[in-house]
């Protein structure tokens, strides 16, 4: 609050009046402050819960398609023993009808790379989009 004393003006002085300017911001503060604690903070989440059932477990399995590479030119999908040359068409078969077309190839410690990408060339041909590697860590859960 501002004062002018006597003196030397020569006519009306025009000051700002600070008080209502001071509880309008304080009003405001108030306002900030109860508000504030309201407003929600983070995001809600949700926990995956194990399934109780083992349908669901089957259902994946029957989703992941393991091609194994084992010695002696011996192939297997799904444990279901195959050929090289029944390879391609078997793979276009289980993937005709799928919107994800995901495929792993396993190879035994024995069992040269050449092999193992002649498996993912044959897959590739058949229109698979991934190919993933499994190896014996990541099999043990390593």
């Amino acid at each position: 609050m501002g004062m002018s004393v006597g003196g030397s003006s020569s006519g009306p002085k025009a000051d700002i009046n600070m008080t209502p300017m001071i509880d309008v911001l304080l009003v405001l503060i108030i306002i900030f402050m109860v508000i504030t604690p309201l407003t929600p903070k983070g995001l809600d989440t949700l926990v995956p819960q194990p399934s109780p059932n083992k349908e669901q477990n089957v259902e994946l399995e029957n989703k992941t398609v393991v091609v194994q590479v084992m010695m002696n030119n011996k192939l297997k999908i799904n444990n279901e023993d195959t050929t090289w040359e029944q390879l391609g068409p078997r793979m276009e078969q289980i993937f005709k009808e799928r919107a994800e077309k995901v495929a792993f190839v396993k190879g035994d410690n024995d069992v040269l790379f050449m092999e193992v990408a002649r498996a993912i060339d044959i897959m590739k041909g058949a229109g698979i989009d991934k190919v993933g590697l499994i190896t014996a860590k990541l099999e043990a859960g390593q």
